[in-house]
């Protein structure tokens, strides 16, 4: 699926899409602040439908004690980053564990799956990212994983998180893509190479401000990439940390 707004071309020809962190869906329900990037439950916009196998950029902050209740998913890619906080996750498959602050859990809901998720804390929200991709195939057993980034992940890099295809330390997923995780310094800039299999991107800022295809990026922006033929630099402003999607 991909989004239909307006693209904004490049001077390279390919073509890039912001989506402002002000424009996002909302829901409000006391214990649960949520921003929607593409359409979720209920909110629906026909503009926002997903883009590539993306469909769900979720930012949520729970409030101590909240939390989602034991509940169904099936053939979706999963993964959750903790921004602040901490996320208590249980499942059927038997996990259990407490996600903090900077590190990412991993679920592939495959033939199907039962998870809970909720704010451990009694004093102390939790923010994060949770973001889910349609699967490159139907079914299959559910998968689990965990990685700790935090303080690990490298300055002027990108860390590679998930990909298609065994590679490095990423974790192998069930889509035709790449999820990396940046953080930048201040003035600092890094290449993003080209690359044929995957010539989509997106772009989904955490915290900073960064620059990319001549877009400015903010907190909770988001940039689509489409059909990008050659590298392209991701510069920052201020230090930033963001998620980066290669995407088929």
């Amino acid at each position: 699926m991909s989004t239909t707004v307006d693209d904004t071309k490049t001077s390279a020809g390919w073509s890039v899409r912001k989506r402002p962190a002000a424009e996002r869906g909302r829901a409000e329900h006391g214990w649960l602040h949520a921003r929607f990037t593409f359409s979720f439950a209920d909110y629906f916009d026909p503009d926002q439908m997903g883009f590539r196998s993306l469909r769900v950029m979720n930012n949520d902050i729970i409030e101590a004690g909240g939390g989602f209740p034991t509940h169904p998913h099936k053939d979706a890619e999963i993964f959750t980053y903790v921004i602040s906080g901490e996320l208590e996750h249980r499942d059927s498959m038997g996990n259990g564990s407490i996600i903090t602050a900077g590190n990412l859990q991993y679920m592939s809901a495959g033939s199907g799956v039962r998870h809970s998720e909720f704010n451990p804390s009694k004093d102390t929200p939790t923010e994060l990212y949770q973001v889910w991709l349609k699967p490159n195939q139907s079914g299959g057993e559910p998968l689990y994983a965990e990685k700790k980034l935090g303080d690990r992940a490298p300055n002027n890099a990108l860390t590679l998180l998930l990909a298609g295809q065994p590679k490095g330390d990423a974790t192998v997923f069930r889509q035709d893509a790449e999820v990396s995780f940046g953080r930048l310094d201040a003035g600092a800039e890094l290449a993003a190479a080209a690359d044929n299999n995957l010539p989509h991107g997106w772009v989904q800022v955490i915290e900073g401000e960064v620059e990319v295809l001549g877009q400015t990026l903010g907190r909770a922006d988001g940039l689509a990439i489409s059909d990008h033929p050659e590298a392209f630099a991701i510069r920052a402003a201020r230090n930033s940390k963001f998620l980066f999607f290669r995407l088929s």
